[in-house]
């Protein structure tokens, strides 16, 4: 089969052609600048694309089929030409899809989790040695691709991502899926570029629910309350089955999960990973591995990529570096860093980086979400709010929005590095919270502060 990828560069784009030409399919692909480590990658495989740019020459009645990314426009040459000759035309989420109608699908959705628990699901089975495919929004540990893609493994686990299918497919990706098994950890209002209400966006998990099979089933986090209400009201002819935190402790920076066994160290840590742990276990019941198994394995799991990812450590000080941007995960990393680390001063530093978090309107929605730091500070640029093209946002409506009146806010990257070097790190945890890197932090410097 001949497929090219318009817009090959994507983080889940490149993937997906790998997996592909891992698969033996013959594929091609443009785009118009890729950087690392999708080049490399690409590079590697002979994919890279030899000059950067659209050619709608490349496009030919041979071609068997499209992958459009989202990077791509509605107006793209390359797609205009696919169009014309009536090509079929794929969404990345679509072609999975036909990738998988044929497989047990597994889908995790949620505002917030869901590449954790669809990391724990395939870090226990490949512990196991039980092979799936899957798809996966960061890079696991043991895994060399992010998407696997074969003719023989029955299951497939994939993450369920909310976010549009393509420039000219404005459906969230999660409804294209069908799920036969399908989990769903929690909802908290995100992508207002998207989605400009709370209630449209609640929408669409009632539609994901809607969409699993006939006969399937769902493992929904009861603890939330919009999740609870979604899945119950739900009509859907499915089996509907809730999970909550497991009990655990903390004992000199060590998690303890209670198991029917006794006390499990684990790696993870936080409220909120212990609920994607229960999740994850339920799924992997139904995919066919035992408690005892589960617990075994999901000992070893150290967290996904990016997810509270430990960057220092000395006797006294650590410093995390998280993905957390949206206020429901800014809030569940910066508890579960103080709770790990009780008797520590907690500096947790968040960037506002995406379109949500940088719109004014939505700014409300970070009330309390850093209470639980000693220390507390925001930095953002005022250049990324410009070529967003938002409203300007002010000091006064940050502090306003946190409801904290000793939030120490930064929009020039040099002082917010002086202020990170500046002080001692005697007994501190430090969490940096961000989708960017606070306009060119260099963690290796970072890893230095903590001695």
């Amino acid at each position: 089969m001949n497929v090219h990828f318009i817009a090959i560069g994507g983080a889940a784009m490149h993937n997906l052609a790998i997996a592909l030409h891992n698969k033996g399919y013959m594929v091609t692909g443009s785009d118009d600048t890729i950087f690392d480590p999708s080049k490399s990658r690409l590079e590697a495989k002979g994919l890279l694309p030899e000059k950067f740019g659209w050619y709608p020459e490349k496009i030919t009645p041979s071609v068997d089929a499209i992958v459009l990314g989202m990077h791509a426009k509605a107006n793209n040459p390359e797609l205009l030409k696919a169009q014309e000759l009536d090509l079929k035309i794929y969404s990345y989420p679509e072609f999975l899809y036909e990738q998988s109608k044929h497989k047990t699908r597994v889908v995790i959705g949620g505002s917030h989790g869901k590449t954790t628990i669809t990391s724990m699901i395939l870090h226990v089975m490949h512990y196991h040695d039980k092979d799936v495919d899957y798809m996966v929004g960061a890079q696991l540990e043991g895994f060399d691709v992010m998407v696997k893609l074969t003719e023989d493994n029955d299951f497939i686990v994939l993450e369920g991502d909310e976010y549009l299918s393509s420039p000219i497919d404005r459906r969230p990706k999660f409804h294209l899926y069908k799920p036969n098994i399908a989990l769903l950890s929690g909802i908290a209002w995100d992508h207002i570029n998207v989605f400009p209400t709370y209630e449209n966006y609640i929408e669409q998990f009632s539609i994901f629910v809607d969409s699993i099979v006939s006969g399937g089933s769902i493992n929904y986090n009861e603890e939330d309350e919009e999740v609870k209400r979604v899945v119950e009201a739900s009509e859907n002819a499915i089996r509907k089955i809730p999970y909550n935190t497991p009990a655990y402790s903390v004992e000199n920076g060590q998690t303890l999960l209670e198991t029917p066994e006794g006390e499990l160290p684990i790696e993870i840590f936080g409220e909120h990973n212990l609920n994607n742990l229960a999740g994850a276990k339920w799924i992997c019941q139904h995919m066919g591995i035992d408690e005892d198994d589960f617990y075994e394995a999901i000992a070893t799991f150290k967290g996904a990529s990016k997810r509270l990812e430990k960057i220092a450590e000395s006797d006294t000080s650590v410093a995390y570096k998280d993905f957390a941007h949206s206020p429901s995960k800014v809030k569940a990393t910066t508890k579960a860093v103080k709770e790990q680390y009780k008797d520590r001063t907690l500096v947790a530093c968040l960037e506002l980086h995406t379109y949500s978090s940088l719109n004014a309107k939505f700014l409300k929605e970070y009330k309390g979400s850093l209470d639980e730091a000693d220390v507390g500070v925001v930095f953002y640029s005022p250049d990324a709010v410009e070529i967003k093209k938002l409203e300007e946002v002010t000091h006064q409506q940050i502090a306003t929005a946190f409801e904290r009146d000793d939030l120490i806010i930064f929009t020039n990257p040099d002082d917010f590095k002086k202020f990170l070097f500046s002080g001692k790190f005697d007994n501190k945890a430090l969490l940096l919270m961000s989708s960017g890197n606070y306009g060119g932090l260099d963690f290796d410097e970072v890893r230095r502060l903590i001695k």
